[in-house]
This record gives C-alpha cells, structure tokens and sequence, in this order.
C-alpha cells in the first residue's frame, strides 16, 4: 500500500507524474479548485471585516470524499497543485477540505514535470505559502466584490445577463477608446518621391528615395511641393555623395513569457489566446510519446520571467553546438535586467528536454501541439544562439539642391536566424552591390505619389494582450480569459483578427466610464495589481486591499443606481409584416445590437436586421437610398440599398453634404467632414 499521496489538478498531470515516483506514493487529481465562493450571493461578509464564504464546488462532494479515504491511507501527503498564487490557494482549499491541519502535510511546486524535477521538489518539500494565499484570495474577492455590485446595475438599467468586471471593463474601454480614435481621425496628406537611377558601368537600375536637402530632412505635404522640387531638378544631373557601409547585429530573441507565446501564436499561428493557453497546459501537463511515454514537454506556461535555469542553458548549447556548431553557441548566461513589475517567480517557457526537436516527436503530437511546441522549441534555441550580423550599404545622392537615400542590407552570418525568425525578411533587390563613390548615374524616371496618413490600426488579440500588459493591467493568466469573457458578452466582436466593439459594448462602456471613472481606469488597476504584489511578498495585508477600495467603490455604485436611466430595450412594434405569419415584427435588442424578430416566437422564429435610412442622403452613385447595416459579427456600417448591384459602403456616418471635388458623399468626422470616396480623400471644416 502507498504511504505517500500526491495530489494535482490534472489527470494528465498525475499520469505524467505517477512514472517519475516509485509504488510508495499514490497520485490523485483534484480536478482544479474544490472550494469556492457561492455563485448564488455575494459570499463576502462586508461588515464583518470582508470575511470571504467559501463552500464546496457543486459536483466535488463525491471526488473529496474519494481523496478523504486515500488521506486515510497514507502516512504523507503532498500537495502539488500548480506553482502560483491559483494553484497555491487550491492546495490551501484542499487543506480545510480534508481536514489535513494534522496530518503531516507538504507542499511541493516544479517549474517542469521532469523526473529531476519533481524528486527534488519532493526533498525540498515546505509549508503552504500564506503570502501567495492571501494574494489569490484578495484578487478573488475585490474581482467578486467589482462584478457583484456593477452587474446589477447594467441588468437593471440595460438588461439580465449582462456583466462588468475589473479587468473586463478596463479591457472593454481600451476597445471602445481605439474606435473612437479610429472614428474622429483625420486623414493628412503627404507625398514620396522616388527616382529611378541607372549605374551607367552595370545598367544596373534602383530606386533613391527623397530624404530633403542636405542640410535636413523634408516632409512633403502637398502636390504643388513636388511640382515645385521636380521642376528644380530638371536638368540636374545626380551624383553619388556618400558611400557608408556598416556592420550592423540583429538582436537575439528572449525565450517566452505567457504574453509573447500570446502574441506570437496568434500572430503567427492565427491562435486564440485561450486556445494557446489551453494547448500549452497539455504540453506541460503530459503527452504520450512515442517510446518515451508520457512526458510535460514544456515549463509551466504562467510567468512573466525570461531567464532560464543554469542547467537548461548549458543543455541548450550543447545541443546548439552539436547541430549547428560552435559559431551558432552563444555561451553568454548573464541574467536579463528584470523590468518593473515583473514577478519573476518561474523560469520562462521552454521545452524540457531541448533534445526532444519538434519533428522527432512530430508524429505524437496533434496538429496544434506540433504547432505551438514547434513556436516554443524554436523561441528557446534561438535565445541561446549568436546575434545575426548584417553589412548596410547606406548611399547618399545629391541633386541641385536635393538629397536622395538608398540602401541595402546583406546578410554577413545569419545567428539565431537560422532556427527563428521574428518576421519574415523582406527580400533586398535593390541592384546596389557594385555600386562605389567613382559610379556614375543616370536618371530614368521620376516617381511621384500621393498618399494620406492611416488611423491607428484596432487592436487584434496579439496587441490587446500587448498593450494590457505593458499597461500592468491583469497577469498573464489572466488576459485570455479577459478577452474571452468581452466576446462570450457580445461587447466585442471579431473580424479578421480586428477586434470591435458592438453596439451593446458600446452601451456598456459608456455607462461604466461615466460612472466609474478612476475604479475602472488604466492606472487605477495597474495600482491594485502593485498591491496585489505587495501582499505576496508580505508588504501589504491582504484585506487592507479590499479596505481601501470598497468605501469609494460603494458611493460610485450608489450614485449609478440612482442616476443612471434605464435603457428601454423593449419590444418596439413596426409595421414591417412578418411574411410567414403575418403579425407585425417588433423590434429586439440582441448580442450585436437591434434586429427584426416575430412576436409570435417560439412559434415563428423569422427574424431579419433592421433596415435603417439614413435620412436624407441618397447614394451618390446610383441614387438609392442610404442604409445602416451591420456585419455578421454586429459592426455598424453604412450601404446603398441596392447592395450587391451597387457597392458603396462606408464605416462613417453619411451626410447629405456632396464633395465639392468629385460630388461623392462626405461623412461626419467630428469638426470635419471627408469625402468617402478613398481616390479624393477631401476633408472640409464643418464650421
């Protein structure tokens, strides 16, 4: 019989572990948190100093009651949920669940599920750590606390199974700032200027661009500036000015954190958040190789730290050295600087056996692991390799008066490029090589063109995850839920990577903005998430967080419940007929905003979108009318009625005010209106 039993949060996590430990110890998993507080009330006793009411989770009686006959059993039990603040609080919760206070209990935590990891972690088994504990609890009470007292605001005033949160507002907000950024920008205008140059020796033909005098740098503004520069060069001849060539080091990557695998997989792997998360906790809990069995191929996937382990980084350049050679190996181990506000409690991601190459265990592995093993594995050894070193060929030519640039980059020795390339290189064909200071040239063409500035792109999840982060706004764990919590709400939807806020969020924030500014604010949270670090190491009592935050919090959920009007969502009747029963359609609010729907559901089910004019504007290509649409993921846009036949389409709102250039229809850009005809781009004060 075992004398020793270990408790994880996975079935595969006990399958991987149960291989590394001999027949004395017993694995059994708690299947995640056992003890919660209670979906239906609040759980917190405010008045009594914020004493949290924790009960066990519905459907986990019988699974407690099943480890409660094996704690019987053994002589030791180990506690060896996953090593954060989560996994801390879920062995604290087993604790009381099991009543293990008098029993000889440890906690053991491993950054990988290798077998020298856990035996040693087994030997430097330790207490439960009540500093994480507390952090974990404080973070879930002010979360429950924020969601608990504003989302009865919103299904008051807007309507029921709608939800606020602290991290999922601020979230949202981002979001909705984006677009109207988006919204209110202006285009400006500017122009390049290119000249088509051919080496008289070669007839090689490239490309200078305009860099201005050659004394500074000119901006083109206009085409009345171009016309002017061109008119001066007539006749110029273009001579070479300078010649500088430079060796130039491509900066080695860092290995992962849980944000950059974030950003990467969905950038380069067109991957969810979640769906990173969710494939790099099967990679670390345990896969069944091949001749191998079953083995956690990466580190714990939570961390906002790069370093890795001594032994990790010796292992990586032997393998470096063995398949690329010794010029590849960059022996250099001395520690990243740590940022600011980086826990560094694990190493970064990287695979545990680096010998394990992705294509060796190709064939155990599913479609998406292979993928995101693959990114991983890579990352990993390529942070271990030479920087890549590239020669620059920058040239100067001067005109009259005027300066052109060119140049070209040459690859001297690719580095870590060669197992890792951040983006694809853009291939150099300028035809430059051979030219020299003595080179003589001939102008062949000059190439003017007008262009306009571009507003800020909307985010995608890669730079959602990004800008959260740089804002100290959440934890790695928990932004992948974060977004997909504001999509599951039908606050934002997504369209080709582009995330959008709908008419609801839309709604939602505004409400939430106005009424809870500086609680659901950027700066505010990224302070609580100090505090919230200052209780895991023992700065800062764990209640003392909810002390200072509650009072203020309370007056703003007071103030909103009394100010704010509610939101008619009603049934508005129309006298559109329904063409399958013949009542006349009303008017819903759904996940994407207002669409057309039978009264006589569930036994007519026919619903259609809303055909909205915009009143008093006629498309200026065919004449039909103006209407406001939604996409299938509830973005607003703006169409001719006799869509597909005619193609206008705008995102702004129309106006009846014609272009005074091209006689297209100008849209409302706050103090100015545009033309929406992409070739003109005239924009006219409103005043």
């Amino acid at each position: 019989m075992a004398k020793n039993l270990v408790i994880v949060e996975s079935p595969a996590k006990a399958k991987t572990i149960k291989k590394f430990l001999g027949p004395n110890y017993k694995i059994e998993a708690s299947m995640g948190h056992v003890r919660d507080l209670p979906k239906s009330q609040l759980g917190i006793d405010i008045e009594n100093d914020f004493e949290p009411k924790y009960i066990t989770i519905r459907g986990k009686g019988e699974l407690l009651a099943k480890l409660r006959k094996e704690v019987k059993k053994a002589t030791k039990v180990y506690l060896a949920t996953d090593p954060d603040r989560e996994g801390e609080a879920i062995s604290w919760h087993l604790l009381h669940s099991l009543k293990l206070e008098d029993k000889s209990t440890y906690r053991i935590t491993f950054n990988e599920i290798t077998k020298n990891a856990v035996k040693d972690s087994i030997k430097n088994a330790r207490e439960i750590d009540m500093n994480l504990v507390d952090a974990q609890q404080a973070r879930r009470l002010l979360d429950r606390v924020v969601g608990y007292k504003m989302s009865p605001v919103l299904w008051k005033k807007v309507r029921k199974g709608l939800s606020a949160g602290r991290v999922q507002s601020i979230t949202l907000k981002l979001i909705c700032d984006r677009e109207h950024e988006i919204n209110d920008f202006i285009p400006e205008e500017y122009w390049s200027l290119d000249a088509k140059l051919e080496i008289k020796e070669t007839k090689d033909i490239f490309t200078a661009k305009f860099y201005g005098t050659q004394d500074e740098k000119v901006e083109l503004k206009n085409e009345k500036q171009v016309k002017d520069i061109l008119e001066e060069l007539k006749g110029k001849s273009f001579k070479i000015a300078q010649i500088l060539e430079k060796e130039r080091k491509k900066k080695t990557v860092l290995p992962f954190t849980t944000s950059t695998l974030q950003q990467e997989a969905s950038k380069k792997l067109n991957f969810t958040a979640i769906k990173t998360m969710r494939i790099a906790q099967q990679l670390y809990e345990g896969i069944e190789i091949k001749d191998e069995g079953t083995i956690g191929l990466i580190t714990y996937l939570r961390t906002d730290s790069t370093r890795i382990s001594d032994e990790a980084h010796n292992n990586v350049i032997e393998y470096i050295i063995e398949h690329y050679g010794e010029t590849y190996a960059n022996r250099d181990h001395s520690q990243n600087k740590k940022k600011e506000g980086v826990q560094d409690a694990h190493e970064a991601i990287r695979p545990s056996y680096v010998h394990l190459s992705p294509d060796e265990i190709k064939g155990s592995l599913s479609r998406d692991q292979y993928k995101l093993y693959n990114l991983i594995w890579r990352r990993f050894v390529s942070s271990r390799m030479m920087p890549a070193i590239n020669i620059v060929k920058s040239v100067k030519i001067d005109a009259g008066n005027y300066r052109f640039t060119t140049a070209l980059t040459t690859q001297l020795f690719d580095g870590f490029l060669k197992v890792y390339k951040e983006d694809e290189e853009k291939e150099d064909k300028q035809s430059i090589s051979k030219l020299n200071d003595t080179s003589k040239l001939k102008k062949m063409e000059m190439l003017d063109e007008q262009h306009f500035t571009q507003h800020p792109p909307r985010y995608t999840e890669a730079s959602l995850v990004k800008t959260l982060e740089e804002n100290g706004v959440g934890r790695p764990s928990t932004y992948a839920p974060t977004i997909a919590t504001v999509m599951a709400r039908g606050y934002v939807s997504k369209e080709n990577k582009q995330l959008f806020p709908t008419e609801l969020g839309e709604i939602v924030n505004e409400m939430i903005s106005s009424y809870f500014d500086g609680v659901i604010d950027v700066t505010f949270t990224a302070s609580m998430e100090k505090q919230l670090d200052d209780v895991e190491i023992g700065a800062m009592e764990w209640k003392d967080v909810l002390r200072n935050f509650f009072p203020n919090f309370e007056k703003k959920v007071k103030i909103a419940e009394e100010e704010i009007e509610k939101i008619e969502l009603k049934d508005e009747e129309t006298d559109i007929i329904c063409e399958k029963c013949g009542r006349n359609m009303v008017i819903k609010m759904g996940r994407y905003g207002k669409f057309l729907a039978c009264p006589g559901f569930p036994d007519c089910r026919n619903a259609k979108p809303i055909l909205e004019k915009v009143e008093g504007v006629e498309c200026h290509k065919c004449g039909g009318e103006v209407l406001v649409k939604k996409t299938k993921k509830g973005r607003r846009y703006y169409g001719c009625e006799h869509n597909p036949e005619c193609d206008f389409m705008t995102w702004n709102l129309p106006t009846s005010v014609k272009c005074d250039k091209c006689n297209a229809i100008m849209v409302d850009k706050g103090k100015k209106l545009m033309c929406s005809n992409d070739e003109c781009k005239n924009v006219v004060s409103k005043e």
